[in-house]
């Protein structure tokens, strides 16, 4: 396992934080907020897409494609102005709450 591996995600997200700003043509992240946050949604549904289909074809890519994933959710992220500490927060509040119970408190 990878120590501290939200500290990878952490540093992730400022990097893509700073791309807000590059020449969209030189920068791959700075081309996605180019595009807006239809453009953003539309690659994190992809990207999840890919990930579900490598699950199920039981490729060995899943964590290639998590790892699209998780870049392409931060880059959401970035563009909505949500920290992962918000996040990471949600979580906490959600932890040794049943799963049914969350969603149920949710309506």
């Amino acid at each position: 396992m990878v120590k501290n591996s939200n500290q990878v995600l952490e540093r992730l997200f400022e990097t893509i934080k700073s791309r807000k700003s590059a020449n969209p043509t030189s920068s791959y992240t700075a081309s996605l907020f180019a595009a807006g946050m239809p453009e953003i949604s539309k690659k994190v549904g992809e990207e999840a897409i890919e990930t579900i289909t490598a699950g199920l074809s039981k490729s060995g890519s899943v964590a290639s494609e998590s790892a699209d994933l998780l870049y392409h959710l931060l880059v959401l992220w970035a563009a909505a102005d949500i920290k992962p500490s918000d996040v990471w927060s949600e979580l906490e509040k959600r932890e040794g709450v049943s799963g049914i119970d969350e969603k149920t408190s949710r309506k």
